[in-house]
């Protein structure tokens, strides 16, 4: 078994071991400070022997850790953890601990899941809604613990001697027991890495929540991801401020003023395009052609899709209900096409799946209306528009 020496010292963030394992894409030492990925908490990363050590897993009780090299076995090597990484954990995983224990301490609330993730953390409370003042009060409880710096203790204990802890939940193993207290605020089974004390934790901030079914997930950051995210959210606002030339305390009118403005000016926009496309409609049916006995409205356009196309035939149709109406378009180097009518007698299905082959292109619709859209490397948009011509012949 490989002696786990974050559990002896957490603080440890370099250390020689020998190898007793190596496999084409991991090793396995006689000791590691590398904490695996386990209990929602990613692992350590850091190097041996200057290779980088990519991923840190526990596999039938040996830890292996996962490396571009293979190094012999019996070879001493050195480990150095990523510090930076393993602390901010430390402060995450800390963090989660009191804002779980505070949410029950409050409102009893209780956890049932916990991920820490590379910018958030995220727990989930088994409750389904929960009101902004729950959230202050939880977050000012939580940042109190902090700033009382009170001890944070691990203790391992057996089977028997767990009834002597009031502990937060049931436990998930029956043996190598292993408690995360706070004295007098927090007792829990837990097999990550912590500091030392809450203090180091230095602040949590909860973001924002989630319902996830019947539960609300929670995000929050603590630590150093506390001061990102208010430097974040500074560069944030200054960039606003500016752009909108307005303080912070007007951003949130100002940008609703100008949500209002661009909702009126898109409905202005529909309606002129609306008008655009009535008139080109009527265009259209100056130009009616004859192709047998059917009366054909058809031509090309250039970068319009298909929802346009489709409402320039509507139009068409509104006008004279007795035409046909072939469109083909080409846009973003694809070809586009639509087949309506309204009271004449073509089956449109059937024309625009006799063209879909050529096109390698998919489509569908009815009798009346039909749609579709393919390549244009092997034909032009005037060529297929031809062959939908000739198919009504």
């Amino acid at each position: 078994m490989t002696n786990k020496l974050y559990y002896e010292n957490v603080y440890q963030s370099t250390f020689v071991a020998t190898v007793t394992k190596s496999e084409e894409d991991y090793i396995v030492l006689s000791e590691t400070a590398f904490y695996p990925t386990g209990g929602g908490q990613p692992c350590d990363t850091g190097t041996i022997n200057g290779k980088i050590v990519s991923n840190v897993e526990e596999v039938n009780g040996e830890i292996r850790h996962y490396i571009n090299d293979s190094i012999p076995v019996g070879s001493k090597v050195e480990g150095i953890i990523d510090w930076e990484r393993r602390f901010d954990h430390m402060q995450q995983h800390a963090g989660q601990h009191i804002l779980t224990a505070a949410f029950v301490e409050l409102y009893g609330y209780e956890t049932t899941s916990f991920h820490l993730g590379s910018e958030k953390v995220t727990i989930d409370l088994n409750v389904e809604n929960i009101s902004s003042q729950e959230l202050e009060k939880v977050e000012q409880l939580t940042n109190q613990i902090i700033l009382e710096h009170r001890k944070i203790e691990t203790v391992w204990v057996s089977k028997e001697e767990v009834n002597q802890y009031p502990l937060r939940k049931t436990l998930s193993v029956e043996e190598n027991i292993r408690l995360v207290i706070i004295p007098e605020f927090d007792y829990n089974g837990c097999g990550g890495t912590h500091p030392q004390n809450t203090g180091e934790v230095q602040a949590l901030s909860i973001l924002g929540t989630e319902r996830q079914k019947k539960k609300t997930r929670i995000e929050f950051v603590c630590g150093h991801r506390v001061r990102k995210q208010i430097h974040d959210k500074t560069t944030v606002i200054s960039k606003l401020t500016s752009l909108l030339h307005a303080p912070q305390n007007e951003l949130e009118t100002n940008a609703i003023r100008l949500i209002d403005r661009n909702k009126t000016l898109e409905k202005e926009i529909k309606s002129l395009q609306d008008t655009i496309f009535q008139y080109e409609a009527l265009e259209l049916l100056k130009d009616t052609i004859k192709v047998g006995n059917h009366r054909v409205v058809q031509t090309t356009f250039k970068d319009k899709g298909l929802q346009e196309l489709q409402t320039i035939a509507r139009y068409v149709l509104a006008n004279d209900p007795e035409v046909n109406v072939l469109f083909v378009s080409e846009i973003n180097g694809k070809l586009q096409f639509v087949c309506q009518r309204e009271q004449a007698a073509i089956n449109m299905k059937y024309l625009a799946q006799s063209i879909l082959p050529v096109i390698n292109g998919k489509g569908g619709g009815n009798e009346k209306k039909a749609q579709g859209g393919g390549e244009a490397k092997t034909i032009t948009s005037d060529a297929l528009l031809t062959m939908l011509l000739h198919q009504l012949k």
